[in-house]
């Protein structure tokens, strides 16, 4: 295969991607682009900037792009909307962080006439599978590098030592073996490796970064109202917010009451197990809240399709398919679901707790009138319900009868 003639990198400044930026210009003589995505990670990206430039890029071809907004709007938001969690636990926070990078790292490389994108993901891992599937959906005949797959540098020892070779800045807390991996967007924390690898023991203290000990935090609980609409948020204790704004606040008030921790091993798309630390704490409170407007205003049947459904849809994000045609069918199919899903939750914070403790609706479907325990005024027929129980016990009684005849 003939070399590229410029590749745009997805490029954090780190160590490994800065060899990377590095391994891509000496192995294949080509121009390289950056392109460095803020979506609330929490770190400064400037010095990615200044890295950059240092290590020979041209100011022209380096993009740092703040995509916190679309992030949240078009990623986070719908994935909320079908109330999705991989395997019972994981709000798949890394996973839906993905798309969106690749997306640009295609439509810079369309601005720019590059021929290839480049990442710095593993061949272990779930990343390299969500990165590139991505890319391919939006443009067939792009050309992915990842170099991970291709060099000889297999060690931590190797990599610093190209590292200085080729005059890369090298931290002081690199040099050695790094006690854990961070991943981080507004949406989560992840850490896995080294000091996690081993499932039987306890994570250290020191991994979580996002949330105070459920045990440390607030003898008092926090309430906090969620105003949805068409089953988005739109408002903390009634003040309008932007997406981004608004599960900042609620990074903040679920950090604080130590809500959205999780300690799982789940199962990676490429066969193997894996033991991660995440911190989730403002989607863990909206993933809450909105089963708790929905509890008022999803239908029966809507709601158990949809709960049916969501661990397909979750899987589909978590294995890297977010721009195929079944899961943008699901979507709309929850779309769909989510034009009444209005109105107001209460959720309770408390020491690692997030419980709705009231809602409201101008679109509820919850009569009191029909669930009361005093008199109903006749909205419901309580002699209705023996019919009922005959018609669906027919089958059972035949079924019975028939049993009882062949055993005898």
């Amino acid at each position: 295969m003939t070399s590229p003639k410029k590749v745009v990198l997805a490029y954090s400044g780190g160590l490994d991607t800065s060899i990377i930026l590095k391994w891509l210009a000496t192995e294949y003589g080509c121009e390289v682009v950056t392109f460095t995505a803020d979506l609330g990670q929490g770190e400064e990206l400037e010095p990615a900037r200044k890295k950059a430039e240092l290590l020979g890029i041209n100011p022209d071809s380096i993009y740092i792009e703040d995509l916190r907004e679309e992030f949240v709007r078009d990623f986070v938001f719908p994935m909320f909307r079908a109330n999705a969690v991989y395997e019972g636990l994981y709000l798949l926070g890394t996973s839906i962080a993905r798309p969106l990078i690749a997306k640009r790292l295609v439509e810079i490389a369309q601005a720019t006439g590059a021929d290839a994108i480049a990442h710095g993901a593993t061949g272990k891992g779930n990343d390299q599978v969500r990165f590139e599937l991505s890319a391919y959906a939006l443009d067939p005949s792009i050309r992915v590098i990842a170099p991970w797959r291709e060099w000889d540098l297999t060690s931590r020892t190797k990599l610093l030592q190209f590292a200085e070779e080729n005059q890369i800045p090298i931290a002081k807390d690199k040099r050695g073996e790094a006690p854990f991996s961070v991943d981080a967007n507004l949406l989560h924390t992840s850490s896995e490796g080294k000091v996690l690898e081993d499932p039987a023991e306890e994570a250290p203290a020191y991994v979580y970064q996002r949330t105070v000990a459920p045990e440390d935090a607030p003898d008092t609980p926090t309430y906090v109202e969620i105003g949805f609409e068409k089953g988005d948020a739109v408002s903390i204790d009634g003040e309008r917010l932007s997406p981004a704004a608004l599960l900042t606040r609620l990074n903040e008030l679920g950090g604080a009451n130590g809500v959205g921790r999780l300690d799982l091993v789940e199962n990676r798309f490429v066969g193997m197990k894996s033991r991660g630390v995440y911190e989730t704490p403002g989607g863990t409170v909206l993933l809450v809240a909105h089963r708790g407007i929905e509890q008022i205003t999803l239908d029966r049947g809507a709601g158990h399709l949809k709960d049916e459904l969501m661990p397909r849809y979750a899987e589909l994000i978590y294995n890297g398919f977010w721009f195929s045609p079944e899961r943008e069918m699901l979507q709309a199919l929850i779309d769909k679901s989510q034009e009444h899903v209005e109105g107001t939750v209460r959720v309770k914070l408390y020491k690692g707790s997030a419980d709705v403790v009231g809602r409201s609706s101008p679109a509820s479907l919850y009569s009191e009138s029909h669930v009361t325990f005093e008199d109903d005024a006749g909205a419901y027929d309580q002699k209705d319900a023996a019919g009922f129980i005959k018609i669906n016990a027919l089958r059972l009684k035949l079924l019975a009868a028939r049993n009882k005849r062949i055993a005898d």
